[in-house]
């Protein structure tokens, strides 16, 4: 009787102990031998968390997990907070001013820089890494050709023809506050004949087969580059800053002292051309991010002495 009790608890145990082995959606790096960084489920961050991976293993030689495919910044910002993961590999400067932080828009990317850096730090003991160099923000889009014909290039300039255009946006813009439609009417001062919102990877298809005259996207997107489109200049500057930096739990740089001066190799390294550039290397020519990101590495000299089948 014993032996059957030993065995039936045997039976109830080890699903429970396979089901806590188990880590969330997205979170399967979670073991304490490892730098752990997040990254979204956006080309961008998967390319740069595969860098600053990269980095970490051959300067440092410590091993690193990516924690991938996470769904939000949110996702991110609590993966953090719970210890999920060490370093977030792409925050934005916007994004986290007026929703993590809940702080009203700042237009001014060094003042927005310096209070989410000093908020991070206070709130949630986290060190807010200066720019990579690129700012990854909502930007209008035409096609070569309406830009030449209507004589556009910046958004002030639609002005003239907005009442005959369809504009396709990304569907969390339309109820934004600060930087969203309603805003956007208000400051530019015309409005689109009709506005579709739809998913941000639709808006690119639709302006290039011409059922859209202009399209909402992100200024860094490689499909700017698949798809030869103009981005038009945002003259008044109604779009907040969204720099792109990385942000580290303090804990993790106490215990690897030698970890900051590593990670702050990439300080400015990477403009808007560049990350454009990247992108479409793996949403066009469908490499791979980390082959993406290493082959950026060796091209800058950050992997200086190896050789390049190293």
């Amino acid at each position: 009787m014993r032996h059957r009790a030993w065995t039936l608890l045997v039976i109830v145990l080890l699903p429970l102990l396979s089901l806590a082995g188990c880590g969330l959606p997205g979170l399967s790096g979670t073991g304490t031998g490892s730098i752990r960084i997040a990254a979204q489920s956006s080309t961008e961050s998967s390319i740069m968390a595969n860098m600053v991976a990269a980095l970490i293993e051959h300067e440092l030689d410590l091993k690193t997990e990516l924690v991938a495919n996470l769904g939000s910044t949110t996702v991110v910002h609590q993966a953090l907070l719970r210890g999920d993961a060490d370093i977030a590999a792409t925050r934005y400067t916007g994004t986290d001013l007026t929703g993590t932080l809940g702080l009203p828009v700042e237009k001014d990317p060094a003042k927005a820089g310096r209070i989410v850096k000093r908020a991070f730090k206070q709130k949630y003991q986290q060190t807010w890494f200066p720019t990579y160099g690129f700012a990854d923000t909502y930007a209008f889009m035409v096609t070569k050709a309406f830009a030449k014909a209507h004589n556009v290039r910046t958004i002030s300039d639609l002005k003239q023809v907005a009442t005959t255009m369809n504009a396709g946006v990304d569907s969390s813009w339309m109820s934004r506050k600060g930087d969203g439609y309603a805003d956007f009417v208000t400051a530019y001062g015309f409005d689109f004949k009709r506005v579709y919102p739809m998913q941000i990877g639709l808006v690119y298809d639709a302006v290039e087969a011409g059922k859209m005259q202009t399209v909402l996207g992100y200024s860094t997107d490689g499909r700017i580059r698949s798809y030869d489109l103009t981005v038009l200049q945002d003259d008044k500057q109604f779009f907040p800053p969204y720099d792109a930096s990385m942000v580290v739990n303090d804990r993790l740089l106490a215990r690897y002292p030698k970890l900051a001066a590593v990670l702050h190799r990439l300080d400015g390294k990477i403009d808007l051309k560049t990350m454009q550039q990247l992108n479409y290397q793996v949403d066009d020519r469908l490499l791979e991010p980390a082959v993406v990101a290493r082959q950026f590495l060796q091209a800058h000299d950050y992997f200086r002495g190896e050789n390049d089948n190293g």
